[in-house]
């Protein structure tokens, strides 16, 4: 497959943010408030990327669309909303790289994060400028999958040569549902064997690597 890619998808959360910490503190938070012990750190990032109630459902045992799962992730909305985001940060060389992939190509970011804490959390990181536009999910119980949103991304840029930029495999998984190149970045939540099992083209270890990785 050709690596010219005219439209560039990024995820958000292990991409382009640094969100372990306020994301693994905010369960824990939300956890502690519906009565259930904290855990880990370490052992909540693995559930970073696909959707929250499937997350605390793993992490419980208990159904997706059990009632406890909904009082969870209202619990985790109501602290991150405000001070997650303000903990979180952007990738060190991330800026200058979007900078360059940005060169003749269109840019999107394709997240998991509901869009009312997608886009401020860009505009807090000065990253919003590199984006034409943002697919993500609105604030359900259960959201979209990271196919879906993919999908959404591509109806929305047409028939174009594209990349997906992520760090788990469901990223991975959803750029060849649609026919994306799939490349998988080793600085987020996902390990280089997890990517690989998941199908990545090419892993890239740095940001200052993207440019010439899609």
């Amino acid at each position: 497959m050709s690596r010219r890619s005219e439209v560039v998808l990024f995820d958000l959360d292990g991409v382009l943010a640094d969100s372990r910490g306020p994301i693994a503190r905010h369960m824990n938070a939300a956890r502690q408030a519906r009565g259930f012990p904290p855990v880990p750190e370490e052992r909540l990032h693995p559930y970073i990327g696909p959707s929250l109630s499937f997350a605390f459902s793993d992490l419980l045992g208990l159904a997706p669309d059990d009632p406890e799962i909904a009082e969870l992730i209202h619990a985790y909305r109501e602290r991150y909303a405000d001070s997650g985001l303000r903990e979180t940060r952007a990738f060190a060389g991330i800026g200058d790289a979007l900078a360059a992939v940005g060169e003749g190509r269109r840019l999107g970011v394709a997240t998991s994060k509901p869009r009312p804490y997608a886009e401020p959390l860009l505009e807090m990181l000065g990253l919003r400028e590199h984006f034409e536009a943002i697919f993500a999910p609105q604030l359900d119980i259960h959201v979209e999958t990271k196919t879906e949103t993919v999908g959404a991304a591509m109806r929305f840029f047409g028939d174009a040569v594209a990349t997906m930029v992520g760090d788990r495999h469901v990223d991975m998984a959803a750029a060849h549902a649609h026919g994306l190149r799939a490349v998988g970045v080793t600085w987020g939540i996902g390990s280089a064997d997890e990517l690989r099992s998941a199908g990545a083209d090419a892993l890239v270890s740095e940001p200052a690597e993207l440019p010439a990785s899609v």
